[in-house]
């Protein structure tokens, strides 16, 4: 910004949402519209994100009234719509958001959105070295946000409720006509949503990136524990199942492999663009191709779940959630505060400095992952239907599912024992003394 352009007013907010939508996003716009109005400030909403104000382009910025936003709270999508454009790739993008601001009169600003709209927040507080205030509230129905292990971030219990919803009905539908459906849910890195609707739906079983750690895993590891399964529920009379897979575990898997199901597209922050890789009918290819030379054949049907759950209206929770985080993100830059994410834990305002926030190998915002060690992971694995470590360790419980693959029990332990590596150790709730 040079030295003659007009410096912002501390009289003027401005908020703007980005990346995908999630549930609850109205709820902030429309509490933390309506507290800087009652203290006289003027308020401003910057619509689709970052994608016009990083041209230099105001025309959709438009003012927002508390009479307008009042009732917005109990409506999914977003007011301002949104965009996963990144100002932060070229500079010259990064100086157009400051001059757009600075022409705007804004001085203070609050970015909804994920940890890619946290890392442009960043940019955004830094360039402007001070006479913008800026405040981040944590957005995504993948929760996967450096918050602690207990702090959802919003958006995510209503994604959850409504997954639920459908694999409860896909559940019931492969019951009724003897089919594995194969649901794959949102989850760029982590797989907090895909385990949450498993567990919480009772689904056959789920599979999330974690369980590979400190490594890529391949497409046929994927593929040999859903045939485990597959093969482990026949063996106990039954022709059904549903599968829950994070779709971040594109991720987990090399590229080369990937490319078997097609040319990978990536996004403006150079991800890939899950829903045109077509992970879930990719894997049933290779699944059907698995069970056909074990002699065995099942009808797969591959089902995609984001869409149908991001913009669903919010749950009380999180109308409840988010108007809190939009009134503290508010009072929070009217009192002073500034380049921080806005968290509640406890019940209790914490703001997360934004320098505590990045990784200091990658430079990026931390992803908070599943971890695999805990209590909640443990018992959601353990009423899963897959291969275990104890089915190889048990004679009795070999010989019983071996057979169902048309292999002897030490066949089926060559070729399936693999698969058990990354189980987590047995659940102990009372160590010895």
């Amino acid at each position: 910004m040079g030295q003659n352009e007009p410096m912002a007013s501390p009289e003027t907010l401005a908020i703007l949402v980005g990346g995908g939508p999630a549930p609850g996003i109205n709820g902030v716009i429309s509490a933390a519209t309506i507290r800087a109005r009652l203290q006289g400030l003027r308020v401003v909403g910057i619509r689709d994100g970052f994608a016009d104000i990083m041209q230099g382009k105001l025309e959709r910025v438009v003012p927002l009234t508390s009479e307008e936003v009042s009732r917005i709270h109990f409506s999914g999508g977003s007011y301002l719509g949104t965009s996963r454009a990144n100002p932060t790739r070229e500079r010259a993008h990064l100086d157009h958001v400051l001059r757009s601001l600075a022409a705007l009169g804004v001085g203070q600003l609050i970015t909804i959105g994920g940890d890619d709209t946290a890392f442009s927040a960043m940019h955004v507080a830094q360039g402007a070295g001070g006479r913008i205030r800026v405040a981040h509230v944590p957005k995504t129905i993948d929760n996967d946000l450096d918050l602690p292990a207990h702090i959802d971030t919003f958006g995510y219990q209503t994604a959850r409720h409504v997954g639920v919803g459908l694999v409860k009905n896909l559940m019931i539908d492969a019951y009724a006509t003897s089919r594995w459906y194969l649901v794959v849910a949102m989850g760029r890195k982590a797989g907090h949503l895909a385990l949450g609707i498993a567990k919480a739906a009772g689904a056959t079983l789920g599979i999330i990136p974690e369980e590979f750690p400190g490594t890529k895993t391949n497409l046929d590891t994927i593929v040999d524990i859903l045939t485990g399964a597959v093969v482990k529920r026949l063996a106990a009379g039954r022709k059904d199942g549903v599968a829950v897979l994070a779709e971040g575990l594109a991720e987990s898997v090399p590229e080369a492999e990937l490319e078997r199901f097609g040319a990978i597209e990536r996004d403006e922050h150079d991800h890939i663009r899950f829903a045109e890789l077509d992970l879930g009918r990719g894997i049933k290819r290779q699944l059907e191709a698995r069970l056909a030379s074990l002699g065995l054949k099942t009808t797969l049907v591959a089902k995609d779940i984001g869409y149908e759950l991001r913009c669903a209206d919010p749950i009380p929770f999180d109308i409840e959630y988010t108007r809190d985080l939009g009134y503290c993100a508010a009072k929070f830059l009217l009192e002073g505060g500034s380049n921080a994410m806005i968290s509640l834990q406890g019940g209790n305002f914490v703001p997360v400095p934004f320098s505590t926030m990045l990784d200091p190998q990658t430079q990026r915002t931390r992803v908070r992952l599943v971890d695999i060690r805990s209590t909640r992971y443990a018992i959601a694995r353990r009423y899963m239907i897959r291969l275990r470590r104890d089915d190889f360790d048990n004679p009795a419980k070999l010989a019983r599912i071996a057979p169902v693959a048309g292999l002897s029990a030490d066949q089926f332990r060559s070729r399936f024992a693999y698969v058990v590596e990354h189980e987590p150790p047995p659940l102990v709730l009372t160590p010895s003394p």
